[in-house]
């Protein structure tokens, strides 16, 4: 195999099966860095993207954007990592640095032309492949060295998941005082629950059943309401600084999940759903002056913060491993909804 490619497990058709194939890596250039990777998280945006939910997928596709491994290689310019070093990658692996969103440090809301992980492709037109794959090469930029006290197996999961719900609760004021509310206990809302416990927020898990009570209680949840039991649910009802939704179904009840909404309070939305988002009540959100807010990642910035947030507060996944070559039999599983709540391949 040529220094310059890669074997990764790609899909070549939408809804087809992982196969093994050779591919071509990023040309080195002096801002690169290389790795060899150990594990890559499983997203659901793998298999949005596998399947063309969001739209055309470029195939070949090797997914996986919650990347960890060993730093082999980099080039002249890259001060921050050196070979050997345990680094990771998360959903993106490039902006313009032009805009003024990258100006201010806000790389993830880049609106000039951002590399992503996967499905995606550099300036000089390279594709870009995730970490389905023995070996990555990205921008410096989007590389991160991992804290010494984490192991590459329980970072892998932040890069994505661990970040999607940390920057969301920082930029929007999560802390000692508030109170949160995490819509669906799974893979993002378990690392949900543990942010907002460790930024001292009080935390109320919000369920559909009675199955994650014992979870959620595991995580750090303060209490534990099930949304279809009134009893439990009345003494709540307008009191919430924060819900964090990681989760919305085709016929979510915006009036009723809003009313749970203190005035001045945010309903934070980090679900992708492959269908618009219909009734919203314009007038139950002036009323209350309630913030309807997106999120997308977050910045190298709020990674590294994040990284060193879940160092020291002993934040971490509840993962299971799959070894990569058996990748197709963990997609099978993830989509049967068989996380607890990450799966992460294991070179």
């Amino acid at each position: 195999m040529s220094t310059d490619t890669f074997h990764g497990w790609a899909v070549l058709e939408s809804g087809g099966p992982l196969v093994l194939t050779e591919l071509p890596l990023k040309k080195f250039d002096d801002d690169t860095v290389e790795m060899k990777v150990t594990h890559c998280g499983i997203c659901g945006s793998d298999v949005h993207t596998m399947n063309c939910h969001w739209g055309a997928t470029d195939f070949p596709c090797v997914t996986g954007h919650e990347i960890v491994g060993v730093c082999t290689k980099v080039g002249k310019n890259v001060q921050h990592i050196k070979e050997g070093d345990r680094i990771g990658v998360g959903a993106q692996s490039g902006s313009c640095g032009k805009c003024k969103e990258c100006k201010r440090g806000e790389e993830n809301l880049c609106q000039g032309t951002s590399t992503y992980t996967y499905n995606s492709k550099y300036p000089n037109g390279d594709k870009a492949f995730g970490g389905y794959a023995d070996k990555w090469r990205g921008h410096q930029r989007f590389v991160f060295k991992i804290p010494d006290s984490m192991t590459n197996e329980i970072a892998a999961t932040f890069f994505c998941a661990g970040v999607t719900t940390y920057s969301p609760f920082k930029a929007h004021g999560v802390k000692a005082g508030s109170k949160v509310g995490v819509l669906g206990v799974g893979g993002l809302g378990h690392f949900a629950i543990q942010w907002a416990r460790a930024m001292g927020a009080h935390v109320v898990a919000l369920s559909g059943s009675e199955r994650k009570r014992e979870d959620a209680d595991a995580l750090g949840c303060h209490e534990y309401v099930n949304i279809n039991n009134k009893e439990e649910l009345e003494p709540h009802m307008g009191s919430f600084t924060h819900i964090i939704a990681t989760y919305i179904s085709k016929d979510f009840d915006w009036s009723f999940y809003l009313r749970l909404v203190d005035t001045n309070g945010f309903f934070i939305l980090v679900d992708l759903p492959e269908y618009p988002l219909d009734g919203i009540p314009a007038m139950l959100l002036a009323s209350r002056q309630v913030s309807l807010v997106g999120s997308t990642i977050g910045s190298p910035a709020v990674i590294e913060e994040m990284l060193e947030f879940a160092a020291k507060h002993n934040v971490k996944p509840w993962i299971t491993k799959y070894p990569m070559k058996d990748c197709n039999q963990a997609i099978k599983d993830f989509k049967e909804g068989k996380p607890r709540y990450r799966f992460v391949l294991e070179n």
